[in-house]
């Protein structure tokens, strides 16, 4: 079986650190983000630094499919007024052509919310219209909408949620999802037994198709089972629990994509990833 675990690592520096970031882990994937998360505009990336990220990248033997960058925080495709949901779409397509130049092949994102000012339905529809939008001005990057814990009007916590913006998109082979499993915990899918991980994961392909996982953030949960409350922990330590993990490692569904660690102690990264392959059953 053939996994790909890493993190969520540091670009701080240049883009180009994250790829050695990630060897000094022992990562065999990895997530990023291409400019300061916390800020809307960043200066376009240069020859130089594409130069030195692709060498850094071939150093590490990591493949651009195995990587999952995240946009930047700040957007909202699915902002209730127009104006900032335009600025928030001027953003993400300077994402997408971000990992375009870098030669990645997918960005990871949080759907929106709707800020209790419009319906779930009118938010996803934004989302979608934002989206497609994107999709209509850019090149071969897959949009992977990340599930959410379902924290305040964060749309994104159902798989029915994940479907609708889906069904919306125009060109789905540039679509997918990445499954978080914090997220999913608190959203109130329970994987903690195998009777428990397989109904859920059966669900998942029922409503939205293993055709479209694209990644995943390997997390366990501070809180509890169904409490819209996103907060990561180490793996074992929190609420989920390790065999949620070794059900995951032994399941080919998740075979050759992004496995990414963003749990809360990046000191212990390296044993985490060794501890998820220890997992595998041989």
């Amino acid at each position: 079986m053939s996994k790909f675990v890493g993190a969520h690592v540091s670009a701080s520096g240049g883009v180009f650190n994250a790829p050695l970031n990630a060897m000094k882990i022992g990562a065999k994937a990895f997530a990023l983000f291409t400019k300061n998360q916390k800020q809307w505009a960043a200066k376009p990336l240069d020859n130089a630094t594409i130069a030195l990220f692709q060498a850094n990248l071939a150093k590490s033997g990591i493949l651009p499919k195995h990587i999952l960058p995240h946009d930047s925080y700040l957007i909202n495709l699915g902002h209730p007024e127009e104006d900032k949901r335009q600025k928030s779409l001027e953003a993400f397509i300077d994402e997408v052509n971000r990992c375009s130049q870098l030669g990645l092949d997918r960005l990871n994102f949080h759907p929106g919310s709707y800020l209790k000012q419009i319906s779930e339905e009118e938010c996803i529809d934004r989302i979608a219209m934002s989206m497609n939008e994107a999709l209509s001005v850019t090149n071969g990057i897959t949009l992977v909408i990340e599930n959410t814990a379902g924290q305040g009007s964060n749309l994104g916590w159902r798989f029915e949620h994940l479907n609708a913006i889906i069904e919306r998109i125009e060109d789905k082979s540039r679509v997918g999802v990445c499954i978080d499993t914090c997220h999913m915990f608190t959203a109130g899918y329970d994987i903690r037994t195998k009777e428990a991980y397989d109904a859920t994961w059966a669900e998942f392909d029922t409503i939205v198709g293993f055709k479209y996982l694209k990644g995943m953030h390997i997390n366990d949960s501070k809180p509890d089972l169904g409490s819209h409350v996103d907060r990561h922990d180490s793996l074992g330590k929190g609420k989920i629990g390790l065999d949620a993990f070794g059900f995951l490692m032994n399941d080919p569904r998740m075979d050759d994509i992004p496995l990414v660690l963003e749990t809360i102690d990046e000191t212990i990264w390296a044993q985490e990833i060794e501890l998820l392959y220890s997992l595998q059953e041989r």
